[in-house]
């Protein structure tokens, strides 16, 4: 068991940009033993030095892919030899690619899927045996809005992230038999995140995060909220629940309004041409906390 008042230690995937770096950044300020993790080395290295500055107890870098098994399995060893435990995981690496089922690339559309669903299995499989062993730990996997609707020209991301939210529940239930293993869904709307414009894009033009968007920041406090007080499945934006039951109970309103609404809210009609973006290597040099849209 651990043991009251010691640094927690937490492994967060995604620790390069975005929510994930804004979670390290947020848990350094409570004094944790963290273990980054991300694609990128130079970006990894930077979020490190934020932890550092804001009073992580260490924090540990590991370049990977969390498709990547034998990496992962090393991260999470790494960091059970290093401070004796695991206490948490906090899984929010993911990809983004924006077009039509037709148009994006199975090679892409393939990857973003992968990230997400195969992702986040090869997390379970390399926390939850150490979670196990210690009869408690617990797995906060960010997830989206977009795991509980749809929308045109987001195919790839939401066959992803309702994939994810299908297998998270799945873990839910298996380690029912261990009450100290808590497993919880955070499902952001839009955030201000680097995310958008490092996207794959066959539509024309980068996305952008829908109205209201919320911070990096905001979201990695809920995050560090939920491993305070574990819940199973959490929205995070004010509009969520009012969309989600639009697309549940009234679907033939809400596809004549959705795409329209995509393209005038999510699309930032920046004059593209087709890109891989970031699916296939880590654009480092866009890697940050925050991106380029005004938050609350």
């Amino acid at each position: 068991m651990s043991v009251p008042g010691t640094p927690q230690t937490v492994l967060v995937t995604g620790a390069s940009s975005g929510i994930g770096r804004a979670t390290a950044v947020e848990l350094a300020g409570r004094g944790a033993h963290l273990i980054l993790v991300a694609r990128g080395k130079e970006a990894l290295e930077a979020t490190a030095d934020e932890a550092r500055a804001a009073g992580a107890a260490e924090v540990l870098v590991h370049p990977a892919d969390v498709v990547d098994e034998d990496a992962i399995t090393a991260a999470v060893e790494d960091a059970v030899e290093r401070f004796g435990r695991l206490d948490a995981v906090v899984h929010a690496a993911q990809v983004m690619a924006y077009g039509t089922i037709e148009e994006v690339p199975r090679r892409v559309f393939e990857t973003v899927v992968e990230t997400a669903v195969h992702g986040t299995a090869v997390v379970a499989r390399a926390v939850l045996p150490v979670f196990r062993r210690q009869g408690e730990g617990q797995l906060v996997v960010v997830n989206s809005l977009l795991g509980q609707v749809a929308t045109p020209l987001l195919g790839s991301y939401i066959a992803a992230k309702w994939g994810q939210l299908g297998l998270v529940r799945v873990l839910q239930q298996e380690t029912r038999d261990v009450p100290g293993i808590s497993i919880s869904i955070l499902q952001p709307g839009g955030v201000d995140t680097p995310i958008y414009f490092q996207a794959a894009s066959w539509a024309g033009s980068t996305g952008r995060p829908p109205p209201p968007v919320y911070s990096s920041q905001r979201l990695g406090r809920r995050v560090v909220a939920l491993l305070d007080r574990p819940r199973r499945q959490v929205q995070a934006g004010i509009l969520n629940p009012l969309i989600t039951a639009a697309f549940r109970l009234v679907p033939g309103v809400f596809d004549v309004l959705v795409g329209p609404m995509i393209q005038r809210l999510a699309i930032a009609n920046d004059d593209v041409q087709p890109t891989d973006g970031n699916v296939f290597a880590s654009q480092q040099d866009g890697n940050a906390t925050a991106g380029r849209w005004r938050s609350i």
